[in-house]
């Protein structure tokens, strides 16, 4: 009993910060779907639509090569905090302005404070989450995740129903402003710790200095890296090679119907919270490495099924499996991220290397799609997931190397100086 009394209490403040994660996130995908129909209902152009797409990256790019340096030095809660206020004023701001740029700059700022949102929140939790607790909240984290991902649309459409997009946009600025608060009942988990104003200060020269200390913890920790690299490399040919051209490999491969195509959605959409599901009950019994490598490898199964189908049912067996596996490749990147990379530098290193994930993410959807004007887009599809599938396959190798196995199961590493 009082085994059970200490590891409820332990599980406190996780379990208050998930359920901030989930308003969050549901409110994300409210906000998602309304605002690409408020600037379809505005402009009548997919073009329109499209650039909003385009936005997101070029925020990160404009801000992860000094927001690094601004989340190591400030107190993480406070500035999570802040970030949900800043994306909540502008979200409620939107529907007050019809010129397109107006909006286009207004979604720029939001996704500006959500770029920052994302490494500080992954060094806020890092600290606050013990090693042996990890690997289970990151399973809860992707259980969550998932759950929005079909939670989110069905409110969208239940708040259509009632009122408007622009009813849906407000919802989603409370959703932010409940979620700070959510934050603010949170630990300050470095109230103790001393950020001194001369630190704080962001120039060119901190923000040199920064990067290079990056590049060096890299070049001195390079398997840690390797991992890293290859699992963004399976994500960037995820975003780019197939998850940008899907619907039209559905419309124009598959010759599927609207419904039909919206029924093969709906199916990734269970097998994301299954496997999310799943993935929660039996974490712990599996070792991170094979959460990392063989997760992987069977999402990119997932896709090759995709990518080789010429019918609904052997294109839905696809998407279910590559659904189902993605809550186990997560969890085990996450986990294996959060306990080698040092926290003091984890804002530093996430953002950096977000900023080349996304610079790759527009290089190879451009290409991509280019390719898939000139050539077929069926080829396009399968040369993009045979990539995916041999860095998965390399992926796997290398994290099962034996000589490697104590990086998986290390405590985590000691604070860096700043």
């Amino acid at each position: 009993m009082l085994n059970l009394k200490n590891r409820l209490a332990s599980w406190k403040y996780p379990s208050i910060l998930l359920v901030g994660i989930g308003f969050s996130n549901i409110g994300e995908w409210i906000y998602f779907i309304a605002l690409n129909l408020i600037v379809l209902d505005m402009t009548g152009s997919a073009l329109a639509v499209s650039g909003l797409y385009i936005i997101k990256p070029l925020a990160t790019l404009c801000t992860n090569f000094w927001a690094g340096s601004l989340i190591d030095r400030y107190n993480k809660r406070k500035l999570m905090v802040l970030l949900d206020i800043i994306r909540a004023i502008f979200i409620a701001l939107l529907p007050l302005f019809s010129a397109i740029s107006i909006i286009y700059l207004i979604v720029f700022i939001i996704n500006i404070a959500s770029s920052m949102f994302g490494p500080t929140s992954m060094t806020y939790i890092t600290k606050l989450i013990p090693q042996e607790q990890r690997k289970q909240f990151n399973s809860l984290h992707s259980l969550i995740t998932s759950g929005a991902f079909l939670i989110g649309p069905a409110v969208a459409g239940m708040l259509f129903l009632i009122g408007t997009p622009i009813f849906a946009i407000y919802i989603n600025a409370i959703a932010l402003l409940v979620s700070g608060v959510i934050t603010l009942v949170m630990p300050d988990i470095e109230k103790q710790s001393t950020f001194s104003s001369s630190n704080n200060k962001i120039s060119l020269k901190v923000i040199r200095k920064d990067l290079s200390a990056v590049f060096e913890y890299s070049r001195g920790n390079k398997y840690v890296m390797m991992i890293y690299l290859l699992f963004s490399g399976v994500m960037v040919i995820m975003a780019s090679a197939v998850d940008s051209l899907e619907a039209a490999f559905a419309k124009d491969v598959l010759s599927l119907a609207d419904s039909e195509y919206g029924f093969l959605v709906t199916i990734a959409g269970a097998g994301i919270a299954f496997g999310a599901l799943i993935n929660s009950l039996f974490v712990n019994k599996i070792h991170t490495s094979v959460l990392i490598g063989l997760g992987t490898l069977l999402v990119s199964t997932g896709y090759i099924i995709y990518a080789f189908s010429s019918t609904f049912s052997v294109a839905a067996i696809g998407f279910f499996t590559l659904a189902f596996f993605i809550a186990y490749a997560n969890t085990g990147f996450l986990t294996f991220y959060q306990n080698n990379i040092p926290v003091d530098v984890m804002g530093r290193i996430g953002s950096v290397y977000s900023l080349i994930q996304a610079t790759l993410v527009i290089i190879a959807t451009s290409i991509m799609g280019i390719a898939a004007q000139i050539a077929s887009i069926q080829v396009v599809v399968i040369i993009g997931v045979l990539v995916m599938m041999s860095l998965s396959i390399l992926l796997l190798i290398i994290s099962l190397f034996p000589s490697r196995s104590h990086i998986f199961q290390s405590e985590p590493i000691g604070t860096k100086e700043a």
